[in-house]
């Protein structure tokens, strides 16, 4: 399935039916008076999270979503029906803001939580509602009112609480495949991954956890060079980024500073975001150059250092113990 993370569409809200001009005309009563009903309301355009989709591939084809126009009023003081409203299905992790203004509209993030983007018109008041002592017989009603239209850009930021991180060919596609059931495309050149992978992980106690493998970051991807610009803002939502650096790079240091460079100029809270970071590839390294490129980055960062081998998986239990001690105080010390 192809992945679309930004979309634009128009949703254009029902008008209200018209009021009605009618009177009463009964056996045995010479005076009915007015009796024209309102008009219905005009249905709203909703936007419903999804836990069904996880790309906005379909607003690519469907970009014009109007909901149904009310009713017009009826005789006998009947009020006409209301318009049915657009219900829209985008996936969990949408962020909604008006295309035209900026203006931020809402965000969502649960399954089932909804959003009324667009309000539908109210229906106009029949001729009931303009009888008076000096105009005991109105021969007129109002209008319905337009339903709002508005231009929306919605942007899907997934939602993961690890995002993995690095430049490509650090072997993030093979990492999240030896660490869930995720079967991302994987080879021995840069920038096999050209979209986000979600893969669930389970815990020891039998609990589940996202894991995004996030495509590849260069230099210069928070400008909009390379890939990186595209997918830097589904790391927004992690609650641990995973750095998994090329052990058997040219220089891993500078790979190191290149990354941690991308999350400072992107900002958006990335660079106070609790990191873990792995050397991978252990496998093809000899365990004096190891030492020493450990050492040395450890005179960099205080964060912790593990190292392992997604082929081989040798290491991984204890990066995924230290995954879970981080989610485990950050989730109490949000109960505290």
């Amino acid at each position: 399935m192809q992945f679309i993370d930004l979309a634009e569409v128009e949703v254009i809200a029902g008008k209200g039916g018209d009021g009605m001009v009618a009177f009463r005309r009964e056996k045995y009563v010479p005076a009915g008076g007015p009796a024209g009903g309102n008009g219905g309301w005009g249905g709203s355009v909703i936007l419903v999270a999804s836990n069904r989709l996880q790309t906005l591939l379909d607003f690519r084809y469907a970009r014009i979503f109007k909901a149904e126009d009310g009713k017009k009023g009826g005789p006998n003081n009947c009020t006409g029906a209301k318009g049915s409203d657009r219900l829209i299905e985008i996936p969990c992790g949408t962020l909604i803001t008006d295309a035209d203004t900026g203006e931020y509209i809402g965000d969502l993030t649960v399954d089932g939580e909804t959003l009324c983007v667009a309000a539908g018109g109210k229906g106009g008041l029949g001729n009931k509602h303009f009888l008076s002592n000096s105009n005991r017989a109105p021969e007129y009603a109002l209008p319905g009112l337009e339903g709002e239209i508005r231009r929306l850009r919605l942007e899907l930021k997934l939602i993961a609480e690890v995002g993995i991180i690095g430049l490509p060919n650090a072997g993030k596609s093979t990492l999240i495949s030896s660490l869930s059931s995720a079967k991302p495309k994987v080879a021995d050149y840069p920038f096999t991954t050209l979209v986000p992978n979600l893969g669930v992980v389970r815990k020891p106690t039998g609990d589940g956890t996202v894991f995004a493998d996030i495509p590849g970051l260069i230099s210069g991807a928070s400008e909009g060079v390379g890939l990186g610009h595209d997918f830097l803002r589904h790391i927004e939502r992690t609650r641990v980024l995973l750095h998994l650096i090329d052990a058997t790079a040219d220089n891993p240091l500078t790979d190191y500073q290149t990354i941690q460079q991308e999350l400072t100029a992107y900002g958006h809270g990335l660079p106070e975001r609790p990191q873990i970071i792995a050397f991978n590839k252990i496998d093809a390294v000899d365990d004096e150059t190891l030492e020493l490129i450990t050492s040395e980055l450890k005179e960099l960062t205080s964060v912790p250092i593990f190292h392992v081998s997604a082929v081989t998986r040798a290491g991984l239990d204890n990066l995924t113990s230290k995954v879970w001690a981080i989610l485990d105080a950050e989730a109490a010390s949000v109960l505290i």
